[in-house]
């Protein structure tokens, strides 16, 4: 205001003045104290106007964000190929919605977490809500209870396989050295002419000696002395039943 204004200048002057400092004061009023430390320091009621409609639609868009990722958070479960700490992971969408200023209780991530994790840890839960309250147990607390599981079961599944392993390996060496054995092809025998054995092990060898006969140059196998001794027991045996047999009637006659 100039120095020559006139009495009706400044009356307007004054008054413009006080309800400039009216609109400040109601605005002041009508905000939360989150807020108010926030305009406190603007100096005239239309920047704090323009402040506060900003910060409304900022809010605005703060609130939907919030909601789509709590909707997304309910949408989580846990998957088949997937580890608990995997899933924990996972759930950590939560902190995002905190970061907007919105509460989110560790209670409600630990009850989704209870519900939604695969069966295969269903003892698991059934034994931490019979020796446990629930509403006590901590994020980090749960995270390690069903590591702990997951951890034993994957070592009995790997003990299982390794054993699986073991025996399948046992049997294809065995197999492979059966048929190695098999296949074996040694130098022509100069006694049998053959090629299934060493020379060593010929039953031909001129210098093999017979534990039957005494003869030298075959084995008790081959020996044609025993073979004849079969031969000769083979004949004489019906003999001996033809001789039963007519002591037998020659008895028989006489009584």
């Amino acid at each position: 205001m100039h120095d020559n204004a006139t009495i009706a200048q400044m009356k307007n002057h004054k008054e413009s003045r006080q309800r400039k400092s009216k609109a400040k004061a109601s605005l002041f009023a009508a905000v939360s104290s989150s807020i108010f430390t926030r305009i406190m320091t603007l100096k005239t009621a239309n920047k704090i106007w323009n402040f506060l409609k900003e910060y409304e639609g900022n809010e605005r868009v703060k609130g939907m964000q919030v909601l789509n990722l709590i909707r997304e958070f309910e949408m989580q479960r846990m998957k088949e190929s997937e580890t608990i700490k995997d899933y924990f992971d996972r759930l950590d969408i939560i902190n995002k919605v905190r970061l907007l200023g919105t509460d989110f209780s560790n209670s409600r991530i630990i009850q989704k977490i209870l519900v939604t994790v695969l069966q295969k840890f269903e003892a698991t839960i059934s034994s931490i809500e019979n020796s446990k309250n629930v509403s006590s147990i901590t994020l980090a607390e749960l995270l390690n209870t069903l590591q702990a599981q997951e951890h034993r079961r994957l070592m009995r599944q790997i003990g299982s396989m390794e054993g699986v392993f073991f025996a399948k390996s046992h049997n294809n060496i065995q197999q492979r050295n059966k048929n190695n054995n098999n296949n074996t092809a040694f130098p022509s025998c100069p006694y049998c002419k053959k090629s299934n054995h060493p020379q060593g092990r010929c039953w031909g060898r001129p210098d093999i000696k017979c534990r039957k006969c005494g003869q030298l140059g075959h084995i008790e196998r081959v020996c044609k002395s025993q073979q004849q001794q079969q031969v000769k027991t083979t004949i004489e045996q019906p003999e001996e039943e033809k001789l039963f047999m007519a002591s037998c009637f020659v008895t028989s006659s006489s009584t």
